[in-house]
């Protein structure tokens, strides 16, 4: 199965489902939700830049470097995006990132399923050796989102990327490596069924 080929990928919390424009609307609405794109140690599309981000990820997709995803809820409304990116079908690697959700589902059953769906697919459908995550140093929630997971710090580009959001004043970023390996992935599978099946209180 090539690495870019739409996919959907079902769920009880969630479905991935390949990205169009006609989830515009739902996702301008989604990033509403806690003005994400203030957020200065990440990058998350603007109300008014969203379609040319939707425009830019499925321009990657047909480059063969990314397959990108809307994420929905159990009603079937788009609260955030995700990919597969900086595609390596040769190495048989990918890197789960671009990822996004509404304020409103984050830190919820939502995420922790869509994790297990993308690292399904690439581990047991596209037969990946390793899956990555990478984020901001600084970006405390999303590395301590990627440790729960069970993915282990590979380590840090120092100075790897100029960071072009307004308010760093075109700081250096700092970018944490992680990585899951196929080997590890029924551990880390059995731990992210036990998170979606245990009772929440």
């Amino acid at each position: 199965m090539s690495f870019t080929q739409d996919t959907t990928l079902r769920g009880q919390h969630a479905s991935l489902v390949p990205l169009t424009a006609a989830h515009h609307d739902d996702l301008v609405e989604a990033v509403r939700d806690g003005e994400l794109w203030k957020l200065w140690y990440t990058s998350i599309p603007t109300p008014d830049g969203m379609a040319a981000e939707i425009q830019r990820r499925l321009g990657l997709q047909k480059a063969g470097s990314m397959l990108p995803f809307a994420v929905l809820d159990a009603s079937g409304k788009a609260v955030g995006m995700t990919t597969y990116m900086n595609i390596d079908a040769a190495n048989r690697r990918v890197e789960i990132g671009s990822t996004w959700y509404r304020t409103a589902v984050q830190r919820s059953p939502l995420n922790t399923e869509c994790k297990r769906l993308l690292l399904g697919h690439a581990f047991e459908t596209l037969d990946c050796i390793a899956v990555e995550f990478r984020t901001h140093f600084f970006n405390h929630q999303s590395r301590r989102g990627i440790e729960r997971l069970g993915a282990k710090l590979d380590g840090v580009l120092r100075s790897h990327q100029i960071n072009r959001h307004p308010d760093a004043n075109g700081a250096l970023r700092d970018t944490c490596v992680y990585s899951i390996l196929a080997g590890e992935w029924p551990t880390v599978k059995a731990h992210l069924t036990h998170q979606l099946t245990r009772p929440r209180t």
